[in-house]
């Protein structure tokens, strides 16, 4: 359980404690930007391994079992986390890494409902599977993305205000971190057409992974 712990601090330690912090900053200053990109990729890329075998070496101890009803709660959930997911794909956004110039654009598709549609969905992802698994190695595993991608969220805010403050202020408000919070404010609307691609092609996906969960990671995910 250790070296899942270990390498779990080192996810989290580089993407909270390097990527959106002035540690990145004084990285950058003496790399350049693209050397830091291309270190940090490969750190993060050691990083993940690690993790992953970690966990799937690691003892684990059940903490608790989810009943039959929320198994299905979180099932519905991750189609949510899967359209958040493709609507993030399929918009410009600037938070999102070399997309700066889309801070002076018009919100549009899932960054009218949010603006960070990946992060929520990396999170919403992590969580769903903290509390369907149950066991310690899990809550270590998939915590780790759930708290990167919830701490993820207010760094990226400040990093891309800090570059624009006044782009950004505009940009802040017409959108929002909570989900539907700048339509129910009046800030922003939701354009249905604008979703049609995001909700078709991530209920595909979230179907077709319910599908092939079993062969890929050999356990269902539909509650029995």
């Amino acid at each position: 359980m250790i070296p899942l712990v270990l390498a779990a601090l080192l996810w989290v330690g580089l993407h909270v404690g390097i990527a959106g912090t002035r540690a990145r900053v004084a990285i950058v200053a003496r790399l350049g930007e693209g050397p830091f990109r291309g270190a940090f990729s490969i750190a993060s890329a050691i990083a993940i391994t690690l993790l992953v075998l970690a966990w799937r070496n690691a003892e684990t101890v059940p903490l608790w079992f989810a009943p039959r009803p929320l198994g299905w709660l979180l099932v519905a959930a991750m189609l949510l986390a899967f359209i958040l997911f493709a609507g993030s794909l399929m918009t410009r956004n600037a938070t999102s890494l070399g997309q700066e110039a889309a801070l002076s654009a018009e919100p549009r598709g899932m960054l009218r409902i949010t603006r960070h549609p990946m992060l929520l969905a990396f999170a919403l992802w992590g969580a769903v599977h903290v509390i369907g698994n149950g066991d310690s190695a899990s809550v270590v595993f998939f915590g780790a993305f759930l708290l990167t991608a919830a701490l993820g969220i207010p760094s990226l805010d400040a990093k891309v205000a800090a570059r624009n403050p006044a782009a950004w202020k505009e940009f802040a408000a017409r959108t929002s971190v909570l989900p539907f919070g700048a339509v129910a404010a009046g800030r922003n609307r939701v354009v249905w057409r604008e979703l049609l691609w995001p909700v078709l092609v991530g209920t595909l996906a979230w179907a077709a992974l319910l599908h092939l969960h079993p062969v890929i990671f050999g356990v269902s995910p539909i509650p029995r």
